[in-house]
C-alpha cells in the first residue's frame, strides 16, 4: 500500500497541543492507523507490536487487532494514541500526535474540557489522602485568585 500513497513533507510548523517539539513532521498522506504503524515499527529498529504495546500501556491483543483491521480504530482514546506518539519518540522515531490522529481520521484536539478533567481525577486518586485534600486547598485559592483578577 505504501507505493501506492505519494509522499508528502508537510512543515508542522508550531507544535501541536502536548506536542513538545517542532520541526519538519514527515507524513505519509493516507495512512490508516495499520499502515502508519507497520511503517513505524519498521523504523524503529526491530523494536515490535509487542514491545510498542507493552511501553504504550496497551494490550498486545488490542493492538494486534488494531494491526490486523478486525478491530475498529476511529474510537481509540486519545491518550492511547498519544502514548504511542510517546513511545516512538523515546524509540528516535520522528513522529507526531497529527499522523496518528489523521490515521484514524480525526482532527488533532488539545486536550478538551472532558480529557483535562479526567486526567485530574486520575492523577488526585493516585495521591495519598493528605496530599488530596492539599490539592483541593490549592484549586480553593487558585479559584480566589482568579475571580480576584
Amino acid at each position: 500500500m505504501l507505493d501506492r500513497v505519494t509522499r508528502n513533507l508537510q512543515p508542522s510548523g508550531e507544535p501541536e497541543a502536548g506536542e513538545p517539539e517542532s520541526g519538519e513532521a514527515f507524513a505519509v498522506e493516507g495512512e490508516d492507523l495499520p499502515v502508519l504503524l507497520e511503517r513505524l515499527l519498521g523504523e524503529s529498529g526491530g523494536r515490535t507490536q509487542k514491545d510498542l504495546a507493552a511501553e504504550a500501556g496497551i494490550s498486545y491483543p488490542t493492538l494486534n487487532a488494531w494491526m490486523n483491521r478486525t478491530r475498529g480504530t476511529s474510537r481509540i482514546d486519545p491518550e492511547r494514541l498519544r502514548a504511542m506518539v510517546e513511545v516512538f519518540r523515546r524509540w528516535g522515531v520522528r513522529t507526531t500526535p497529527r499522523e496518528f490522529f489523521a490515521s484514524v481520521g480525526r482532527p488533532v484536539p488539545g486536550p478538551s474540557g472532558d480529557e483535562r478533567e479526567a486526567q485530574l481525577l486520575r492523577l488526585y486518586r493516585q495521591l495519598p489522602e493528605s496530599r488530596q485534600r492539599a490539592l483541593v486547598k490549592n484549586a480553593e485559592a487558585m479559584l480566589q485568585l482568579s475571580r480576584a483578577t
